[in-house]
């Protein structure tokens, strides 16, 4: 039987080459925004699977750091977007 852990990376693995796919075809800035936050998700969501795992909490300081970064990086972004006019 495999673990449910091994699912869930291949189902991340899988998001994150849709990411990186958007990043790389996106249209506008927009979209590449998007596709950036998207991939900040899915490195969380795998680096919360990789806690649950292991059964290590120290993983979740880095967890809750990452989604911030990510949380403030987008605003930024999209600040500066509206601002531009785009």
């Amino acid at each position: 039987m495999i673990p449910a852990t091994n699912l869930a990376f291949a189902a991340l693995g899988l998001a994150a080459l849709l990411c990186l796919l958007r990043l790389v075809r996106g249209d506008s800035l927009a979209d590449r925004i998007v596709a950036v936050d998207s991939l900040v998700l899915v490195v969380v969501a795998g680096i919360g699977v990789h806690a649950a795992r292991t059964g290590d909490d120290v993983y979740l300081d880095v967890l809750v750091v990452a989604a911030l970064l990510g949380f403030v990086g987008t605003t930024t972004v999209a600040r500066f977007i509206e601002r531009r006019g785009a």
